[in-house]
């Protein structure tokens, strides 16, 4: 590194210095899928982030989802996968293979490449300590075993922040009766960072956030008032699979959660971009 990549490599620390300490010792709620995970540069650059933030006492929630390796080992079985207005329908194999692909497979591994990059992990999924007890989703149409989030406990992931772990949480779930249910790793991630009233959500996602015009990327609309949403909705300008995303930023931000973020997982170190500067990268939430 010559003398001038040194002068900006201090310039870049002292311009987040005040983002660090605005963060310091806060608990910021990061789901983290799509094209950010089946990428390896992307992956990396996500796992360098959150070590990143766990060292400098920021204390982040990992939570996951997995749906191209669920279909990957759906595949594999020869089983179709099936889905109805964009949800997975689960029959009880699959509910199987979901557990065992999310908890086990893609769980397992982010820990470990947390670990690769420096970090202290920890894997949950939400059977453990009873963190997230569900019900049956009751819809128009039967989805199978997926699971509406009746009960969240953030016991184990508050113990494992406390010790310096950064917690890694799968969204299968169990009901009263210990069957497994598939849960929205949107939904859960809110529901979590509701419980554990986090200072930020941040929802990772395949497009650049929220535009005024689905088809321009230069409409983005930066921050978004969480009252303006239904009349968002109405106007189409929200519509199809963000719907259910920005509903559970909302309800979180109506918990206590202070505010949401949906950005680009495309975008090398997004979550970094976000948090320490002014512009930030996605949608934000208040």
């Amino acid at each position: 590194m010559g003398m001038v990549e040194n002068a900006v490599m201090a310039q870049i620390l002292v311009s987040a210095l005040p983002y660090i300490q605005k963060y310091d010792q806060k608990i910021i709620v990061v789901k983290y899928g799509g094209n950010a995970m089946t990428s390896e540069e992307l992956k990396n650059a996500v796992m360098t982030d959150v070590v990143l933030l766990s060292s400098i006492g920021i204390k982040v929630v990992l939570v996951h989802g997995g749906g191209p390796e669920i279909n990957e080992m759906l595949q594999k079985i020869g089983k179709e996968s099936k889905f109805i207005n964009g949800l997975r329908y689960t029959d009880k194999e699959t509910a199987e293979i979901v557990q065992m692909v999310l908890a086990g497979k893609v769980n397992k591994s982010l820990v470990s490449l947390l670990h690769q990059h420096g970090g202290r992990a920890l894997g949950l999924c939400g059977t453990d300590g009873n963190m997230i007890v569900c019900e049956k989703k009751q819809s128009s149409i039967d989805l199978g075993y997926v699971g509406e989030i009746t009960d969240v406990n953030v016991a184990p992931i508050i113990d494992a922040l406390d010790k310096g772990y950064i917690p890694v949480v799968s969204t299968v779930a169990t009901d009263d009766h210990g069957e497994i249910y598939n849960i929205n790793a949107d939904t859960a991630a809110a529901k979590i960072a509701a419980a554990l009233q986090a200072e930020n959500l941040i929802l990772m996602t395949d497009i650049k956030g929220l535009l005024r015009n689905k088809d321009d990327e230069s409409t983005l609309i930066p921050e978004v008032n969480v009252s303006e949403v239904p009349n968002l909705i109405r106007q189409g300008i929200i519509s199809g699979g963000m719907i259910p995303k920005i509903e559970c930023s909302v309800e979180a931000i109506r918990r206590g959660v202070k505010k949401g973020f949906i950005i680009d997982g495309r975008i090398p170190h997004s979550i970094l971009i976000e948090l320490f500067s002014d512009e930030g990268i996605g949608t934000m939430f208040i």
